[in-house]
């Protein structure tokens, strides 16, 4: 792999917070103002610290994160459900803006976040590879071959001339994931969806990705499942109610994150 020294993504005291407007929220503000009131306490439910500010409940979502990374490094993102794994993911592509902190990103960055992402479900497959090549501006022998490896990798057959809405989750995952692994980006960011699937499927799945991850220069990982990311990342970082706990070799972290998880705390 032919590394550029230049690739990196530097965050500095990055924090994202969004407010409660939801008709559920009402009900949500008042039990929280109440608390607000009474203890001023703050309170830490899954999916980040909720506070109120301005009589408006906000959830935290992510708070004081500050790390860099280095062409070369494979990071993995661990915590429980709610810790901010995905936020944190979804802020380093951009889908997350924020005005809290610092995001500096230097080189290409490709995400594999949704198996869905930027399909229409009333096209067929086909029609949504050459809509996706097209959008990456592939010339129409680079659209041939790209019909030719998503047809191959999904194997579709004749459902890849159907419309998507009529696809199993399956198959729809195995369309966006042989679509999403086409590209060769300098920064590579998974969501675990691309676990999804059976085993025949798991398999294929990672000798494609290692060729996409074998080709990038930063790979960020999320996953719950432990062995990824211990077989994936030189280094985790541990996410906790939006901040981080741990933050060094992949090793030190997940020995313990596992020793935090069997003790219960």
């Amino acid at each position: 792999m032919d590394i550029s020294p230049v690739t990196q993504i530097r965050m500095t005291q990055f924090g994202l917070s969004y407010p409660i407007y939801s008709g559920n929220a009402r009900s949500l503000k008042k039990t929280l103002f109440k608390n607000v009131r009474q203890n001023i306490k703050k309170i830490s439910p899954v999916g980040g610290e909720v506070v109120m500010e301005n009589n408006v409940a906000v959830v935290r979502a992510l708070h004081d994160i500050t790390f860099t990374i280095h062409a070369g490094e494979r990071v993995g993102l661990v915590g429980h459900n709610g810790a901010g794994k995905s936020t944190l993911l979804r802020a380093i592509a951009g889908i997350f803006e924020s005005s809290q902190g610092d995001l500096h990103i230097m080189g290409d960055v490709h995400s594999l976040l949704d198996a869905g992402a930027g399909m229409n479900p009333d096209l067929t497959g086909r029609e949504n590879i050459r809509l996706y090549a097209a959008s990456l501006g592939y010339t129409r022998q680079a659209s041939q071959l790209l019909e030719q490896d998503v047809e191959s990798f999904a194997e579709l057959g004749a459902f890849l001339d159907m419309p998507v809405r009529l696809y199993s989750a399956g198959m729809g995952v195995r369309l966006g994931f042989a679509l999403a692994t086409a590209p060769r980006p300098d920064i590579l960011l998974m969501d675990e969806w691309f676990m999804a699937g059976d085993q025949g499927f798991h398999e294929r799945a990672e000798q494609r990705l290692h060729s996409l991850v074998d080709h990038a220069d930063i790979l960020v990982l999320t996953s719950h499942e432990l062995h990824v990311l211990r077989k994936w990342c030189t280094r985790i970082i541990w996410l906790e109610h939006g901040r981080m706990r741990m933050d060094g070799p992949a090793k030190d972290v997940l020995d313990a994150y596992e020793a935090a998880a069997s003790d219960g705390s």
